[in-house]
């Protein structure tokens, strides 16, 4: 007769709150990946293509412009937003910054980010970027058809288009968001916003009702500048996973 020998019990790894964060991250654009029907994973050859577009208002002091700037570098190399684009296989990224009609000035070119030295490339040409205008109004509409022009220069095509617009106030110069989207080509393209509201919250409203368009269209809202760079991380994250990360969230 053989003695049955018991073993000890392992001893419990110990995980902090950020590393379970960061492994929920992977493992659901993992989950998020497999689930994708096979004809949109033979049909495209990345996840997303995304154009960013930054309020550079006259409203938008020196300051204010330096914390969205530093905001959004910092969120494109924020650990897990880097491991949720690793998750993905990698996405197109080009941002610019907007403010009258035809004061349009393009900071990162398309990028594809697809790990950490990739994400701090980027982060770094943001931070680097000049301010180009300081004394111009809110002109969305001119600002969605230049980033409708930038989508389709895209380098390849991607299973989602999104185009993320930020800003503090409502279209107050040329034509507005509606008769961009007649005029521009939006076809399967997802408009979200992120609306820094501070004590205003019309353009919380004026961004619901009249810029968000497409699918799974969404807007985040930062409560002031220096809320920026947390919401433009919770922003990234739900485009870069889709609706899936917003479910479960």
């Amino acid at each position: 007769m053989h003695r049955r020998i018991r073993m000890p019990n392992p001893p419990r790894p110990i995980v902090s709150p950020l590393s379970l964060g960061r492994a929920i991250t992977v493992c659901l654009g993992a989950f998020l990946c497999l689930t994708m029907p096979m004809t949109a994973q033979h049909a495209f050859s990345c996840s997303l293509s995304l154009v960013l577009a930054m309020d550079g208002s006259a409203s938008v002091d020196a300051r204010e412009h330096d914390l969205q700037l530093n905001g959004l570098a910092d969120a494109l190399e924020d650990p897990e937003v880097v491991e949720a684009i690793e998750a993905v296989g990698g996405i197109w990224v080009t941002s610019f910054e907007w403010s009258g009609r035809y004061q349009q000035l393009l900071q990162l070119t398309w990028q594809n980010l697809a790990d950490t030295q990739s994400a701090k490339r980027a982060a770094a040409t943001l931070r680097r970027s000049p301010r180009g205008f300081t004394e111009f109004p809110t002109a969305i509409g001119y600002a969605l058809g230049y980033a409708s022009v930038s989508m389709q220069k895209a380098p390849e095509p991607c299973s989602r288009k999104v185009i993320d617009i930020a800003g503090d106030g409502i279209n107050n110069e040329g034509f507005g968001p509606e008769s961009a989207y007649r005029a521009f080509d939006f076809k399967d393209i997802t408009v979200n916003g992120l609306v820094i509201a501070g004590q205003d919250t019309a353009p919380v409203s004026y961004y619901r009702n009249s810029v968000l368009r497409g699918p799974g269209a969404f807007i985040e809202v930062a409560d002031d500048y220096e809320d920026y760079a947390r919401a433009m991380k919770r922003k990234l994250l739900r485009e870069i996973f889709g609706s899936g990360y917003a479910a479960l969230r």
